[in-house]
């Protein structure tokens, strides 16, 4: 059996809150054009596939802030979670174990989720 932990709330909020920082970044750069900078289209097939892009207007200056915001602050959270005083109190050896429990916990929580972990 698994072992369990007793996360401290502002732990699993702060794993929680990077879950969804994670995922509106993820969806906000699968929206953006694919690049920053306004650039021409372009083809090239001399390397070991094809590789095709379509012109690019660019990021506005909003969309490069939304996306910097949202880097800063997920970096911001992964800092919080990974310097929590909460490792302290766990097992050096047992450390890397609880990490990953806590990334998964809000599976574990979801409705519906089933009981094997």
């Amino acid at each position: 059996m698994a072992t369990t932990y007793e996360f401290p709330s502002d732990l699993l909020a702060g794993q929680e809150e990077l879950h969804q920082v994670r995922a509106e970044l993820s969806a906000l750069l699968r929206r953006l054009p694919w690049s920053v900078e306004p650039v021409d289209g372009f083809s090239d097939d001399n390397g070991w596939r094809k590789v095709e892009r379509p012109a690019s207007p660019g990021w506005t200056a909003d969309e490069q802030a939304e996306v910097e915001k949202l880097r800063r602050r997920e970096h911001e959270l992964a800092v919080f979670i990974s310097t929590h005083r909460f490792w302290a109190e766990v097992a050096a050896e047992q450390r890397m174990q609880a990490r990953s429990r806590l990334k998964h916990v809000h599976e574990e929580q979801a409705p519906g989720a089933s009981g094997n972990s």
